[in-house]
């Protein structure tokens, strides 16, 4: 049997028959595994580590604006904290992201966060984004980066 050329006639349907195709054919199962066993390792070789997933998602918070403010959140200092990690089962990026808002009572909260998850349409390799949103440590003009002070005139 070529292992190129298999036909649905090929294939068992009973335990039987796998038992008996196995017995006649054991290089077969061994040739798919190993095929199947590099090209798992070709996928894994070309995903991001996850630093360079931590980099990627800080790329793309740098585009997402506060509504209210002319700065984008990363810079705001909205975000404490990225954390990604490879699904162990889909081989892909899964990251949580800590951070806060400007005040708890902002009106903006969902819309921010909503195009925080939306990273995920965007970016290849990565499957989930998880944000926590926490209010400990308070945001301040502290927590800004140079160039957002100098934006919103505090420089």
């Amino acid at each position: 049997m070529d292992i190129n050329n298999i036909q649905e006639s090929d294939i068992p349907t009973t335990a039987e028959e796998l038992a008996a195709y196995d017995e006649k054919f054991p290089k077969v199962q061994t040739t798919i595994d190993a095929k199947m066993a590099e090209e798992r390792q070709k996928f894994i070789d070309k995903q991001p580590s996850d630093k360079e997933m931590e980099e990627k998602i800080v790329e793309h918070l740098r585009q997402i604006y506060d509504p209210e403010l002319p700065v984008n959140i990363y810079d705001l200092g909205l975000v404490y904290n990225i954390e990604c990690w490879t699904n162990e089962v889909s081989m892909l990026k899964m990251c949580k992201i800590t951070m806060t808002l400007t005040s708890a009572t902002c009106s903006f909260s969902q819309v921010i966060v909503d195009l925080v998850k939306s990273i995920v349409s965007r970016q290849s390799g990565l499957e989930n984004i998880d944000v926590d949103i926490v209010f400990d440590p308070p945001w301040g003009q502290d927590k800004m980066t140079d160039d957002a002070k100098l934006a919103m005139g505090l420089l």
